[in-house]
């Protein structure tokens, strides 16, 4: 009714044994896809999933574009922003945030990320919501291989 969208991974009925970081993700840690303040574009938050020392994930909302780099990989960030329509910028229109830029990321001060696609693309969504907030948590338990890029 307000114009937003969730991407949520939900838990079926029936779950095989599974490492706790994992069967802890289902279900909360969900991705807001909203409108951006331009019209026909739509913007989803770079929260980057980490797991605590409890086992539980947990999101990280303010990252240098270095660390953001280093946390999801330089690779897999340049492929999401090199789509079509698709870009990464600032969450937030302040006059006192460095500019993000994948060339040459900043180290200097932690900010929101906001990945910004058109209206009509369904696949940046989900790539991102898999990107951001389930590969790190497959990476936690070992069922992926870390990404050195």
């Amino acid at each position: 009714m307000n114009g937003e969208r969730d991407l949520v991974l939900h838990k079926p009925t029936v779950v095989p044994e599974m490492p706790s970081a994992l069967s802890n993700l289902h279900n909360r840690l969900r991705s807001g896809v909203c409108a951006s303040a331009r019209h026909g574009e739509l913007r989803i938050m770079v929260f980057p999933t980490y797991v605590d020392t409890h086992g539980r994930p947990r999101i990280k909302k303010s990252l240098t574009t270095w660390d953001l780099a280093n946390v999801v990989g330089l690779r897999h960030l340049r492929a999401l922003t090199d789509r079509e329509g698709v870009a990464l910028e600032a969450a937030f229109d302040r006059p006192d945030l460095p500019p993000v830029g994948l060339d040459d990321p900043q180290h200097d001060k932690p900010l929101q990320h906001a990945l910004l696609f058109s209206a009509t693309d369904d696949e940046t969504p989900v790539i991102a919501f898999v990107r951001f907030r389930i590969v790190p948590v497959l990476r936690h338990i070992g069922w992926l291989p870390s990404d050195d890029d």
